[in-house]
């Protein structure tokens, strides 16, 4: 029985932490002539300033390590925008019956909410063309949020999910 619980616990934890990422992208679009980006200046992420310089700063890392680089007058602006919301309870209740022969027997099990609310994050990136004023590409990334950890924690997790964010771009256009 405790190895049960063991590896539902682990279950959990390991569903919790995850990063659902959904991307779209104008399949028109050259992104090979791009090379320079900067961020809104009237950008309202709805981040805190800590997460946000956070956030920026992985994803500067990441952009540079991809040979673009940050410019006054930039090809791609990025905007992005985040929401905290309430995600649906994984709580669930199971009937079950079954037999064979002259057995027969039944069950019911009922899910217990662990661990309190399901709080969620989304971010968005949008990608804009500067010139054109249009955008080329964009990325929706959800996960479980924990406020109640240390700042390197946080920095960590938004380094991670910049990562598996930007893992996908630029899109391989066929």
């Amino acid at each position: 029985m405790r190895y049960l619980i063991s590896i539902l616990l682990v279950l959990i934890v390991v569903s919790c932490s995850s990063v659902r990422v959904n991307y779209d992208y104008d399949k028109d679009v050259d992104f090979s002539s791009y090379s320079t980006y900067n961020y809104y200046a009237d950008m309202q992420s709805g981040l805190s300033q800590l997460d946000e310089r956070r956030l920026l700063r992985a994803l500067d890392s990441t952009l540079k390590t991809r040979g673009y680089r940050l410019a006054e007058e930039p090809e791609i602006f990025i905007n992005i925008i985040s929401d905290e919301y309430q995600g649906a309870p994984n709580n669930n209740v199971g009937v079950g019956i079954g037999g064979t022969g002259r057995n027969v027997g039944g069950g019911i099990s009922v899910g217990l909410p662990l661990g309190g609310p399901n709080l969620q994050r989304s971010i968005q990136f949008d990608l804009v063309d500067a010139q054109r004023d249009a955008l080329v590409w964009q990325a929706v990334a959800e996960s479980g949020l924990k406020e109640n950890v240390s700042p390197s924690v946080r920095e960590d997790r938004l380094r991670a999910l910049v990562k598996k964010v930007f893992s996908k771009f630029p899109p391989k256009v066929k």
